[in-house]
């Protein structure tokens, strides 16, 4: 099977255009078209429709998707492997994490690996739960941070412990208190993160008993805070998320306390590439300081 066929493949899923894939290859439109075509001949599949717009996957395209993306995550190991044995690193390591991570931890991880191994490129793509569990499944990110919440499908690298807390308005009758009820929730608004599916927090009020009216629902914590502050609601997070926002809103500890665990979880510890097996340990480190 040849890798450039497989390139294509994958680029032109991404661009969902053979034209914008050509132009991220360097190719000419003419030559992906060939490309896709000599790789649906060789697979005895059709893998996408023409269209106005460009291309869209056919059924038996989508569901090679993965595959195609696993098959060259393994070249891509190959290389990186055969570049530590000449005592050279190179490669890219793509990472999806919360925003939160992103903007906290993460930079200081990434700027220590990098004065020891300057030639690795680095993709950081925030994300919520379940587009981190996409992106794994669908092998575009060597790993992922995030908090533990059931399910986890994948291996896990236990990090740090993060509080989680309540944030109420300013001006909420619970503000000068010492500390906030979980059973609070449910006599006032809630808004709630990752579209509603915030495992960490649905999973701790169940673990509760706690029900509460979810009124309004949010991609990721600076929003949530966003209606929080404007009193609209309540909501629960993790403190990590929370600490750039001290303004116009209260941040109380939980009665009784609450955490979460926070970690990287990877498809295979055995079959991740050597930079993404060297910047774990830099980030288990990190966490061990």
């Amino acid at each position: 099977m040849e890798n450039s066929r497989c390139k294509a493949f994958i680029e032109c899923v991404n661009c969902g255009s053979i034209k914008a894939a050509a132009d991220l290859m360097g190719y000419t439109p003419s030559a992906v078209s060939q490309l896709i075509t000599a790789f649906e001949k060789e697979l005895g599949l059709k893998l996408f429709v023409r269209t106005q717009k460009g291309v869209e996957l056919t059924s038996e395209g989508y569901e090679l998707v993965p595959y195609v993306r696993s098959y060259l995550a393994r070249e891509q190991e190959i290389y990186q492997f055969a570049s530590e044995l000449r005592g050279v690193t190179t490669g890219k390591i793509t990472i999806a994490t919360y925003p939160s991570v992103a903007t906290t931890w993460l930079p200081e991880i990434v700027r220590r690996f990098k004065n020891d191994y300057p030639g690795i490129q680095f993709r950081i793509m925030e994300s919520i739960r379940e587009d981190i569990f996409e992106l794994l499944d669908q092998n575009e990110a060597d790993m992922g941070f995030l908090a533990w919440a059931d399910p986890m499908p994948y291996e896990w690298i236990p990090l740090t412990e993060e509080n989680i807390i309540a944030a109420v308005p300013q001006d909420h009758p619970l503000a000068s208190a010492s500390s906030f009820h979980v059973k609070e929730c449910e006599k006032h608004d809630f808004i709630l993160g990752s579209w509603g599916h915030e495992l960490e927090i649905l999973n701790l009020l169940e673990k509760r008993k706690v029900h509460p009216e979810i009124k309004y629902t949010t991609y990721d914590t600076p929003a949530t805070l966003a209606l929080v502050r404007m009193g609209l609601g309540v909501s629960l997070v993790n403190e990590l998320s929370a600490q750039f926002w001290n303004e116009d809103l209260v941040k109380l500890p939980l009665d009784p306390p609450a955490s979460v665990t926070f970690g990287i979880a990877v498809n295979s510890l055995e079959h991740m590439t050597s930079a993404a097996k060297k910047f774990k340990e830099y980030a288990v480190a990190y966490f061990a300081e």
